[in-house]
């Protein structure tokens, strides 16, 4: 029989419309999938059965009438728990957050899975507010790898990321302020897409600002394309929202050859990658070589903006907590507790210096982009480590952004950027590496993502399911 938990969306939809299955059958399947792996990785923070079974039932009378309402309809999905989705509350990882009220308002990427019949399984866990690059909180506890629950998740996206990994939905969507898609996606081994700012409509905004992305999470770039297509619709709520663009799905068979691709294997020696990881990245490259794109180790014009990406989000962190009372302050995780004080200390020359370098940097990569299709890198110079660490024992880092280089300057540039599985390091956990091409140019990160897949180069060995599942 079909394990329908390992298959992805484009495959159930291709299963409805043949009458192989049904949603009920792939919505039992993922319920069961999350049964059996939650106690091990701790991937949800609320899941409504009934709920979900409700709407797999209503999809599955639409598809025996040939009449499915839109893309996604009757495929599973999950939902970080920054996004409102209604019916429930959402805590946002944080014990400040009261859980009483109405709650009867979906975010709008949520609103368009729901207008296209998508069935929603529940909420996905995140660190507080989303704050740092792992997967704990004091609220929900830690979240665990899919590979070795003993190691992180990553983060902030970490629940959607192992939930995808195990088959607990095929479609899920997680938030990217820093890197929070792509450096779960790279550590669960999926596919993750920090889409171009506005190209997903946010609401409400982000304390984070314009750093802050909605993104696919998904088993492959097929399926983010799909998911792409579906979320990207329109909502007056975002006044900073793209005009529709063109579909994505459509744009995925151009393939690569004749790309022009930018290899950087370290920004210039700034960064230093393990080496089976690097490895790992190489021979993806090389892949892409053997497609027909045209390859060139050529590294971007800039320095690390850590310093500046850190005054934009401390501060977003001092605005967060701005109104809170000693007695909420001390249910604050520390970390963002510490950062939010940080923060509170800038001050607004600051803030604004910080502009001029992102603004600086938006200008050298719209140089860089004018000779070189899309740029290569390591998504991480490492693979997952212990899980409940911001960051790697010994690694002397302070904050997660330490061990992150390759993410949090293409959200200072609102590039889109995407992290692909490209193997395992030497110590069996996943690889990924990171695609990115110029604003608007979501098409070419996803199409260079599909050929990979294609490829066969896009792979890590499966997760271990645990006995009986």
């Amino acid at each position: 029989m079909t394990d329908l938990s390992a298959l992805t969306a484009r495959q159930l939809l291709a299963g409805y419309e043949k009458g192989e299955f049904s949603p009920v059958d792939a919505t039992r399947a993922a319920l069961a999938r999350i049964e059996a792996v939650q106690p091990l990785v701790n991937a949800f923070v609320r899941v409504d059965g009934d709920e979900a079974l409700a709407q797999a039932e209503a999809s599955a009378a639409r598809w025996r009438s040939k009449e499915p309402l839109g893309l996604v309809d009757g495929v599973p999905v999950s939902v970080k728990d920054l996004l409102l989705m209604r019916g429930g509350p959402t805590l946002r990882g944080s014990r400040t957050t009261r859980a009483r009220g109405g709650w009867d308002e979906d975010a709008p990427s949520v609103a368009r899975l729901r207008e296209h019949g998508a069935v929603f399984l529940g909420k996905t866990t995140t660190p507080e507010f989303g704050w740092k690059g792992v997967t704990d909180s004091p609220l929900s506890g830690v979240t665990g790898n899919p590979y070795d629950p003993s190691r992180t998740a990553g983060g902030s996206s970490g629940g959607s990321a192992a939930a995808v990994a195990l088959g607990a939905g095929p479609l899920s969507l997680g938030t990217d302020g820093g890197g929070s898609v792509r450096i779960p996606a790279s550590f669960c081994g999926i596919f993750g897409l920090k889409p171009t700012y506005g190209r997903v409509p946010l609401y409400p905004s982000s304390p984070f600002g314009t750093l802050a992305h909605v993104g696919p999470m998904t088993r492959d770039a097929a399926d983010a394309a799909l998911l792409m297509d579906v979320v990207s619709g329109p909502d007056w709520r975002d006044w900073s929202q793209l005009a529709p663009g063109g579909s994505m799905t459509a744009a995925l068979d151009g393939g690569v050859k004749g790309l022009r691709v930018a290899y950087s294997a370290s920004f210039g020696g700034q960064v230093a990658v393990r080496p089976d990881v690097a490895a790992a990245v190489r021979a993806a490259v090389g892949k892409l070589a053997e497609l027909g794109a045209y390859v060139e180790e050529a590294d971007p014009d800039f320095a690390d903006p850590v310093e500046s990406f850190h005054t934009l989000w401390f501060s977003g962190a001092a605005r967060l907590v701005q109104h809170f009372g000693k007695e909420q302050r001390d249910l604050l995780d520390p970390g963002l507790r510490e950062i939010a004080a940080r923060g509170a200390r800038y001050s607004a020359l600051d803030y604004l210096a910080a502009v001029d370098v992102r603004m600086d940097l938006g200008r050298r990569m719209g140089r860089f982009h004018s000779t070189y299709d899309v740029l290569v890198t390591p998504t991480l110079p490492v693979t997952a480590f212990e899980a409940g660490a911001e960051v790697p024992k010994g690694s002397g880092h302070r904050r997660w952004t330490g061990w992150t280089p390759f993410t949090y300057p293409f959200n200072l540039t609102q590039q889109p950027a995407a992290s692909v599985p490209c193997g395992t390091g030497s110590d069996g956990l996943p690889v990924g590496v990171q695609v990115v091409a110029a604003r608007h140019r979501d098409d070419l990160v996803l199409r260079a993502a599909h050929a990979l897949y294609g490829s066969g180069a896009a792979a890590v060995s499966p997760v271990p399911r645990p006995a009986g599942t």
